[in-house]
């Protein structure tokens, strides 16, 4: 009898190199330089992210159990990653079971096939669409686009950046980076109709994006959404928003085509109950959302009487074969940790290249897409846009340790880049250091820097140390090391103060 060799398991693959919008193009450092030097968009996030952290800080605060809903928010997760397939394969057949149709999508090209597919069975060459960060993910739109298919966004920001043919900057808000007067000049200009007065106070603003968006309501049979939450006991999919048009879209076509994460499903249906707590507070800094919708399946004579759900993979399969990078699948997409980090807060999200910007998007990104796929890989460069202050792990409502996964990102990076002027410049570092003569001497020569300083600091070195001293002072080598200090008469002096001192206050201690 022989045997069956069935080869040795292969990581799942990740989004496809080249397709939706995973991937910038350029690495995060060039990309970041050019965006600090924009003070509109800096003072634009700076206020907006100042405003949500105090909401956000404000709402939780009134909870006494906010802490527990962590918890609960975090185990909810981690034990639906643990059994992903199971659960998924539930959510299909009660979907199916109360009318639905379920798609299966290995990535993006293939969803954006299937939309694109039902679109057209239906003869209809709009659709409009409810704030979707996995069809953004996916370039849906621009696929419908070159098919002929018009996309409406019908949430006011996504709207604000689709007329400005602009790219979102932020989880929650993507058009963060723009102001007032910035978003009445793109209405002028690009909204068929509008008043040619209309002035930029936020209730005018509004009425005219109300006024336009009314028609496509309705009029398009066609409506694309995404899917905060989908769970698998009932087959009951849910959006939440703040405005009212996920409502209109989710309720008045003939058909609606949902795209979802294949993480966004959850267990049972009272795991909303955490959920619809730890989401609004953590990313609006509100108590509820003004609107959840809710719906299972097609009910006969309300909504959609078609209703098609695109479970999306993407590269999410290779995130939870990571078994330290899994845990980014936890994250509910609330945009808290991009609202509390001094690097977002200066840069905006178009830095990252990616429909994830910010903390999470900088682990989440290089798990879906990969970020060695080719030399110079701008993903690679993510893990790095962090100082890792940890800010993010304390806002983040599911308790992603956001921190300890970009290090883990750093790590896996510098695995795979083989030999680099860091590496070499480590090893050499090692190599003097593990020899006391050789330090001391090191040490001494160091000294000649002294020679270059200006007002204690030298100026910018040479590659590859460049990198350090191009965003930080670099102090001038003192006249004498450590070591030197503590043999001279003074340290030696300095020492045997410190240690009397320590005496009389032991025997204070001892006293009282």
């Amino acid at each position: 009898m022989s045997a069956t060799f069935l080869g040795m398991p292969a990581t799942p693959p990740r989004s496809p190199y080249g397709t939706g919008h995973l991937r910038g193009d350029r690495m995060f450092p060039a990309a970041a330089h050019d965006e600090l030097r924009n003070e509109q968009l800096r003072r634009n996030l700076g206020r907006a992210t100042r405003t949500i952290r105090a909401k956000r800080i404000g709402v939780t605060g009134e909870l006494p159990d906010w802490e527990e809903l962590r918890d609960a928010g975090a185990a909810i997760k981690t034990d639906t990653m643990n059994r992903l397939p199971e659960l998924l394969e539930e959510l299909e057949r009660n979907v199916t079971a109360r009318g639905g149709t379920v798609h299966w999508a290995r990535d993006g090209v293939e969803a954006n096939e299937i939309v694109a597919r039902l679109v057209r069975e239906t003869g209809s060459d709009e659709v409009i669409k409810v704030k979707s960060m996995a069809t953004q993910e996916i370039g849906l739109n621009e696929h419908l686009e070159s098919l002929g298919i018009t996309a409406h966004e019908t949430d006011l920001a996504e709207l604000i950046v689709q007329l400005a043919h602009d790219k979102p900057s932020h989880i929650l808000v993507p058009a963060i980076h723009r102001n007032r007067d910035e978003i009445r000049q793109i209405f002028l200009k690009e909204i068929p109709g509008v008043d040619p007065a209309l002035d930029n106070v936020p209730a005018h603003l509004a009425a005219a994006a109300r006024a336009y968006l009314r028609e496509k309501f309705m009029t398009t049979r066609v409506a694309v959404s995404g899917a905060n939450f989908g769970i698998a006991e009932t087959g009951t999919l849910s959006v939440v928003e703040s405005e009212g048009n996920g409502r209109m879209c989710l309720t008045l076509p003939d058909t609606l085509i949902t795209v979802m994460g294949i993480e966004k499903v959850l267990p049972r249906y009272q795991d909303l109950e955490v959920f619809l707590q730890l989401l609004p507070r953590s990313s609006t800094g509100e108590r509820m959302n003004p609107y959840t919708s809710m719906w299972t399946g097609v009910t006969p004579g309300d909504g959609p009487q078609t209703f098609h759900l695109v479970l999306l993979d993407n590269g999410r399969t290779a995130a939870l074969a990571d078994r330290i990078g899994r845990e980014a699948l936890n994250c509910i997409r609330c945009s808290a940790c991009l609202n509390v980090c001094p690097v977002y807060e200066r840069t905006g999200g178009h830095a990252y290249g990616s429909t994830y910007p910010g903390p999470i998007g900088a682990v989440l990104t290089p798990q879906l897409a990969g970020m060695d796929a080719a030399k110079d890989d701008p993903n690679s460069s993510l893990p790095y846009a962090s100082s890792l202050c940890g800010a993010c792990f304390d806002a983040c409502p599911v308790k992603i340790d956001i921190p300890s996964l970009l290090v883990e990102l750093r790590h896996q990076h510098t695995e795979r880049s083989g030999t680099t002027a860091e590496k070499l410049a480590m090893k050499a570092a090692g190599a003097v250091m593990s020899r006391p003569k050789v330090y001391t001497a090191a040490q001494k020569a160091s000294r000649l820097g002294r020679v270059l300083a200006r007002d204690g600091k030298l100026p910018a070195l040479p590659p590859p140390l460049s990198g350090w001293s191009d965003s930080r002072d670099t102090p001038a080598p003192p006249q004498q090391t450590f070591r030197a200090w503590l043999a001279s008469a003074e340290g030696t002096a300095a020492m045997r103060e410190a240690s009397a001192e320590h005496t009389r206050n032991q025997q204070q201690e001892d006293g009282a």
